[in-house]
């Protein structure tokens, strides 16, 4: 049978395969891009000649200044508060000169009123308490509201319950905010000006306390306005340290430290006051009354190991850590006996006030040497090292008195 040629009608089969088959991917590719070499291709105008399109009018953007809200309350509002916070100071100061001098004292034959001291006292709480909450984004205005309502109930009602109850809000309100008022503190100086702030506000808040006149007993006092007062610090700091799963294993060891410290400087007062034997109580009450009377004063044992050391280290830790909002909880520790120092009926101003300088450089010298030691196991090595970490970035928190 002879084979077609390409000369016959029907064609070669394999030229007919050849023609129904498709192009490749790689040959169709290659048609659809240009052929010409770059060179001939055509000329582009320049930019000159482009006619320029209409600009779109630029949107308006705030600046972060007109947009972010203003840190802390108003400065009107600073104003007036810290105003009122200073004549009531000035009024508890005239009072307590009142009290040292044994008379009224007469300027220009004017007397000093009796009720001085009282109102001196409503008007430190109100603004503490306006200031407290302010600095820990609560109620303001109802906080500041309550406690003029309580000053001025106890003033004009008096009795026992009433002047008492008054005078441990004063201590509760003023100890927590002494310790909500600190910075951070990179250094152990800075964080002595933040113990020496924290001291100032509590030493006003006793002045406030006795100006409520109120009878107590002294040790139930101290204990009462302490365990309110690390119940509202508590409840503060859970807050601002991000709860009890922002601890971490360093955290729950130094809130551990110090709770026990705390209850063994409690307890073991109270056991020794009740059932300690009587030789051994009164060696010790005759080594305290000896030091009173060859220096003036004898420090308080809770604020020199817990209180103090608990500031100072507290307010170092903030500045790279917020679990150091849990170390200066127990900043009340300090706080709080040294708002109620001037309760004490045998109690002098001078004495109180060597008792509190005593405290203050004992547990200053303690906390700087908790400081060294928590550099030594966590922070750099080298004093190279410490100086770059001081002078680098931290951890940024508001100001004094904005909201935290």
């Amino acid at each position: 049978m002879p084979t077609p040629s390409s000369d016959s009608p029907r064609g070669s089969a394999r030229g007919k395969r050849a023609a129904e088959r498709p192009p490749s991917r790689l040959r169709r590719r290659r048609e659809a891009e240009p052929t010409s070499p770059p060179s001939q291709q055509e000329p582009v105008e320049p930019a000159d000649q482009v006619e320029p399109s209409t600009p779109a009018e630029p949107l308006e953007v705030a600046s972060p200044e007109a947009v972010a809200p203003p840190e802390g309350p108003r400065k009107v509002l600073l104003v007036f508060w810290f105003a009122v916070l200073l004549v009531g100071a000035v009024a508890l100061g005239a009072s307590a000169v009142t009290g040292i001098l044994g008379h009224e004292p007469t300027v220009e034959g004017f007397t000093l009123p009796g009720w001085l001291d009282g109102v001196g006292a409503v008007a430190v709480v109100t603004a503490l308490s306006w200031l407290l909450a302010t600095r820990t984004a609560g109620r303001a205005l109802i906080s500041a509201g309550l406690a003029l309502a309580l000053g001025v109930a106890s003033l004009l009602v008096g009795g026992r319950v009433l002047p008492t109850g008054a005078a441990v809000m004063t201590c509760v309100v003023g100890s927590v905010y002494a310790v909500m008022v600190t910075v951070p503190a990179i250094t152990w100086l800075k964080a002595v000006r933040e113990t020496l702030v924290a001291t100032l506000v509590a030493a006003v808040t006793a002045f406030a306390a006795v100006g409520f006149e109120p009878t107590v007993a002294t040790e139930r006092f101290d204990i009462a306005a302490l365990l309110l007062a690390l119940g509202l610090v508590f409840t503060i700091v859970y807050r601002l340290g991000a709860g009890l799963h922002g601890l971490g294993r360093r955290g729950l060891f130094i809130v551990a430290i110090g709770l026990a410290v705390l209850v063994a400087t409690l307890a073991y007062a109270e056991l020794l006051r009740r059932y300690g034997a009587q030789t051994f109580v009164s060696s010790v009450l005759d080594f305290a009354d000896e030091t009173s009377e060859r220096i003036g004063a004898f420090p308080r044992p809770l604020v020199v190991l817990l209180g103090i050391p608990a500031l100072v280290w507290g307010t170092h830790v903030r500045a790279r850590r917020r679990q150091g909002w849990w170390v200066c909880a127990f900043g009340v520790a300090a706080t709080v006996p040294i708002a109620s120092g001037l309760m004490a009926a045998d109690s002098s101003y001078a004495e109180a006030g060597l008792r509190v300088a005593y405290s203050l450089v004992l547990g200053l010298l303690i906390g700087y040497l908790v400081i060294r030691v928590d550099l030594a196991l966590t922070g750099p090595k080298g004093r190279g090292a410490r100086r770059a970490e001081e002078a680098g970035p931290h951890r940024p928190e508001p100001s004094r008195l904005a909201e935290l």
